[in-house]
């Protein structure tokens, strides 16, 4: 046997180790049947946890329709909503510091009947604010909205594979 050959039987059986073991990599796995088509309803279709959401199913396998009438499972948000708080001030009363939070309440409903109990969920994250900086800040606070959108995204797609 020849070391190319020896190197190709070891890589094998890591892959077959890790497969038995029930390893899978973060964000490939299969979603249950029960969500195979989904109707998400929310009062906003353009919010930024609602587009990670439906792409992330969509990557998932998940055919998101448009009704619930063609749906076999419904994921009710019915909270969602975000904003930023001052958490210091200078001595002049200026704010120094911000806290951004993110928080979304939702429920899943399989065949009329309610398979997962409204889940509450909440990220929030720091970040330090310079008026001098107007711009960068705002971006800032955007990019750092957008990240916990996604985080709380991946959060229920973990609880949707559960079901």
């Amino acid at each position: 046997m020849s070391l190319s050959d020896l190197a190709r039987l070891m890589l094998l059986l890591a892959f077959t180790a890790s497969a038995s073991c029930g390893f899978r990599l973060q964000g490939v796995g299969d979603m249950p049947e029960s969500l195979a088509t989904t109707y998400i309803d929310t009062q906003d279709r353009y919010s930024v946890f609602y587009r990670n959401l439906v792409a992330e199913l969509d990557r998932s396998g998940v055919d998101v329709v448009e009704s619930p009438v063609h749906a076999g499972a419904v994921i009710r948000v019915s909270k969602d909503s975000f904003g930023q708080q001052v958490l210091t001030v200078s001595g002049r009363n200026v704010p120094t510091e911000y806290d951004v939070y993110y928080n979304i309440a939702f429920s899943v409903w399989i065949n009329g009947e309610e398979a997962l109990a409204e889940q509450v969920l909440g990220l929030r994250q720091a970040y330090t604010y310079d008026p001098a900086t107007v711009l960068g800040k705002n971006r800032e606070e955007e990019a750092i909205r957008d990240a916990l959108a996604v985080r709380l995204v991946r959060q229920v797609k973990r609880q949707l594979s559960l079901l």
